[in-house]
């Protein structure tokens, strides 16, 4: 670590006229030393260091002085580059001490003037803070100065309407060497630098000065972005603090707000996104009922990583399919949309059975982001005549099958074939099953059933599901009522929200 350097003074602690020139005499920044103790720094002995040779704005007094600012001690000079009230430079070159020095000072308010006066004539009178601290004010006399001064521990920026707008020379090379600024009115300039501001310090809070005979300008001002105005022949060192305050802390208020609009914009397109991403079943000329109960485990979100849909594909059968791809992300949930959509081409193109399941299996293999994300699922076909159903199972639950006059009871799963992306050039039999002329047949995920019984670890189980669906079915729900009082008891046994994606699907025939 390199031993700190004695910092070689070379700006005068009287800067901006903002500081009573008593003395000919400079002193260390108020990070340093107390205000008011300034010893004796004598101009020869101000030999020059690179590094503030680095952080010297561009000299624009008749200052001979080598490596010194263009002012003189006598006040008449801008603050150009500096501190005004501690006659700190604030450059981006300043030494490592006086990093370390100013980390370990208090953070007071730092304040930058920008303001076109060359006679160094004070606009800006002493200022305190709230707990009566001085505020540190550094001057710029132009935007470039401005922006090189303009760093992260500035809170507020003056801005005297009257400094000189950059616009007539960009208008001049536009307009073919019209130097005056052609036909733009004097006010546009004056706006076109307060506009210049908010662009390049769109976090800083703005003041605009104003002569007081010019008070619609200073509203103009405040209109295109300025916190508040400020009467240039009429400040006082109160009033102008107590605007500065008011200035940082409108502006922190308006980004908050800002702020939580843009999130709540958001939310809003994420929430119609996702919305658009849940399907829409295609049953049109199917006697079937269906119903559906859809809650994603994040929260805030419409979206997890389940994923369903229902299909009839011209010759009348009726495909039903249901999956949970591992993980509860947005990664996972973007992959179960995928895997939703592939399901819905390839049963339209005439895919079924082991063929479907093995073709998005590789669909699977290709978008996961890893190779250890993986997806179960439970495929259903139901003849035209809606009396037998054709059922694959890759690593998911077995639907659970209701008809009147007998309990509710899960299909078989002794040909459950595995998870899609586990096994490569795995199979998955596809299972007859017999319906009969009035049915319901439920498929749900993992969520339904992996749920808490209850303040202890045990678990409601496919077993306890069963039990609960045959006895609400018992006092004669159905439908969406089922499905709904399904999901509700599920959460209520559970404490409170599960934390797994929850998807269940009803299909009904009725004779």
């Amino acid at each position: 670590m390199p031993v700190p350097v004695p910092r070689q003074r070379a700006i005068p602690a009287v800067e901006c006229g903002q500081a009573p020139a008593a003395s000919p005499d400079s002193g260390p920044s108020k990070e340093q030393a107390p205000p008011g103790t300034h010893p004796a720094e004598h101009p020869t002995n101000r030999r020059e260091n690179p590094t503030e040779k680095r952080e010297k704005p561009t000299d624009t007094s008749p200052d001979t002085s080598t490596g010194t600012d263009s002012r003189t001690s006598t006040g008449t000079g801008t603050g150009t580059g500096t501190d005004s009230r501690t006659g700190t430079d604030t450059g981006a070159g300043r030494t490592h001490t006086d990093r370390t020095t100013q980390s370990a000072a208090p953070t007071n308010l730092t304040v930058l003037l920008i303001e076109d006066d060359p006679a160094g004539s004070p606009i800006v009178p002493d200022l305190l803070d709230q707990a009566g601290k001085p505020i540190r004010v550094r001057t710029a006399r132009n935007l470039t100065e401005a922006g090189r001064l303009l760093t992260d521990d500035v809170h507020c920026i003056l801005l005297d309407l009257a400094l000189s707008a950059p616009a007539p020379a960009r208008t001049s090379a536009d307009g073919g060497g019209n130097g005056n600024g052609g036909g733009d009115a004097e006010d546009h300039d004056e706006l076109a630098v307060l506009r210049h501001v908010l662009e390049l310090a769109p976090r800083h809070a703005v003041l605009a000065l104003t002569s007081s005979s010019d008070a619609e300008r200073g509203a103009e001002a405040v209109a295109v972005g300025a916190q508040d105005y400020l009467f240039r022949d009429e400040l006082d060192g109160r009033l102008l603090s107590r605007a500065i305050r008011y200035a940082v802390e409108r502006k922190r208020s308006d980004s908050a707000e800002r702020r939580l609009a843009e999130g709540r914009l958001r939310a809003q397109e994420n929430r119609r996104l996702e919305r658009g991403l849940l399907p829409t079943p295609l049953l049109a000329g199917s006697p079937l009922r269906f119903a559906a109960r859809y809650r994603p485990g994040r929260s805030r979100a419409l979206l997890g990583g389940d994923f369903y849909d229902v299909v009839r594909t011209p010759d009348g059968t009726v495909h039903a399919m249901i999956g949970d791809v591992c993980g509860h992300g947005p990664d996972e949930a973007a992959l179960g949309v995928e895997l939703r959509i592939a399901w819905r081409a390839l049963t339209l193109a005439g895919l079924c059975g082991d063929e479907l399941l093995g073709t998005l299996q590789q669909v699977l293999e290709h978008e996961r982001s890893d190779d250890e994300i993986f997806a179960t699922l439970c495929a259903v076909d139901i003849s035209p005549d809606g009396r037998r159903a054709g059922l694959c199972l890759a690593g998911h639950p077995s639907p659970l099958l209701s008809r009147p006059g007998e309990p509710a009871r899960l299909l078989p799963y002794d040909n459950n074939g595995p998870a899609l992306g586990l096994l490569p050039g795995a199979r998955w039999p596809r299972m007859q099953v017999e319906l009969g002329a009035e049915w319901s047949l439920m498929l749900y995920t993992d969520g339904l059933i992996e749920g808490h019984v209850g303040e202890g670890r045990e678990r409601l189980g496919q077993d306890g599901m069963v039990e609960m669906v045959r006895r609400q079915l018992a006092e004669g729900l159905a439908g969406e009522e089922l499905l709904r009082a399904t999901v509700n008891e599920v959460r209520e046994l559970n404490g409170g929200e599960l934390a797994d994606d929850v998807a269940v699907v009803l299909l009904d025939r009725t004779a």
